[in-house]
């Protein structure tokens, strides 16, 4: 049994890495976290010249068509560059329209979205903030749907309410965008406001949209294990660089020992996250049970080695200088979206009992 990727999606990964590694320096970040949108439409376009925007669209659609686990090995980097705006939420409002639209709306509606040309997001959570499906009180398209990702630069919203799936153009009449405090800058969140909107509906069933959150949870979880390797990596290099009282600060026991329990959670996230991505691609009975043992831990491990590396840090991990505290928010941000860790822990007691 290989336990590895496979050439074909090791070379894919590795021109992630070097096309968001090239394109997303924290410079660029930093400078987007004091947009208001943290969208910058030139990334954007290079991103979906390279195919990116397309991943979760099948080639039929003319999108890249990959299979989960090449999105999980592309999204580790994409986590790893801390790349900002609305590509995460565009890939699942995506994969939303893919799982429970007619094939007439998918010909017409999934190739734009492919090439980049339109944005979607998926609108799930209302007061309750709860990622149950069961949980959805909105009966039509009038009300509130709260924690939407990057809808304010999104063309159209994938809305979930009781009586189905519904596309909305975010820009359409009845519908009011307000943005939302959150705590990762380059990733923002609004509430987003119905009254007698119209809408296309995409399935009559609100469960059918259950894929498409596996897909973003699983997706989130690769992410936060990129953003988990760049903190080890920059913490081992500062701590080898570090010198206290003559000797290098990672040549301390403790510190070292830190260091040991950052690569761990590291390589123990990835390893659920990449098993979750197989147990959906090849549809395995366990593949939901998989998806909330990935989000769950990784919820814990993102922000447990963020807080190792800060300590590792000292004083420095503490300033704005620092890149540290960048990952550290987007890490609490990522904790929350699609599900904590309690939600997910519950989940799989449902699962297994």
């Amino acid at each position: 049994m290989q336990f590895g990727l496979t050439e074909s999606q090791q070379v894919l990964k590795n021109s992630a890495r070097e096309f968001f590694t090239g394109e997303v320096q924290p410079a660029l970040v930093r400078q987007l976290m004091e947009t208001a949108t943290a969208h910058d439409e030139a990334l954007w376009k290079k991103m979906a010249v390279q195919g990116w925007c397309g991943m979760a669209v099948p080639e039929a659609y003319e999108g890249m068509g990959l299979g989960l686990v090449e999105i999980a090995a592309a999204m580790e980097e994409i986590g790893r560059a801390l790349v900002p705006g609305p590509l995460l939420a565009h890939l699942t409002g995506t994969a939303a329209i893919a799982a429970v639209a007619s094939e007439e709306q998918k010909k017409r509606l999934l190739p734009a979205m492919a090439n980049g040309e339109n944005i979607a997001t998926l609108a799930l959570l209302e007061a309750g903030a709860s990622w149950d499906i069961d949980a959805v009180e909105m009966a039509g398209l009038d009300g509130t749907k709260l924690f939407v990702m990057d809808a304010d630069v999104a063309d159209f919203l994938v809305v979930v309410t009781r009586g189905g799936v519904y596309l909305v153009d975010a820009k359409s009449d009845g519908v009011t965008i307000e943005a939302m405090p959150g705590i990762d800058l380059t990733r923002r969140l609004s509430a987003v406001h119905f009254k007698g909107a119209k809408g296309e509906l995409l399935s009559s069933s609100a469960k059918d949209v259950c894929a498409a959150l596996s897909f973003g949870a699983t997706a989130m979880s690769a992410e936060m294990v990129g953003g988990m390797a760049k903190v080890v990596e920059v913490t081992v290099a500062y701590v080898k660089a570090r010198k206290q009282f003559g000797k290098a600060v990672g040549g301390y026991q403790l510190v070292q020992a830190l260091c040991a329990d950052m690569l761990l959670l590291t390589e123990s996230s990835r390893s659920a996250a990449y098993f979750a991505a197989y147990a959906i691609q090849e549809g395995l009975p366990e593949a939901a049970a998989a998806v909330s043992v990935a989000k769950s831990y990784a919820n814990d491990a993102y922000r447990e080695v963020c807080n190792k590396g800060i300590q590792c840090h000292g004083g420095m991990g503490f300033t704005w200088e620092n890149d540290l505290h960048l990952y550290y928010r987007r890490s609490k941000a990522s904790e929350t979206a699609f599900g904590d860790a309690a939600y997910h822990r519950n989940r799989i007691a449902d699962l297994v009992l």
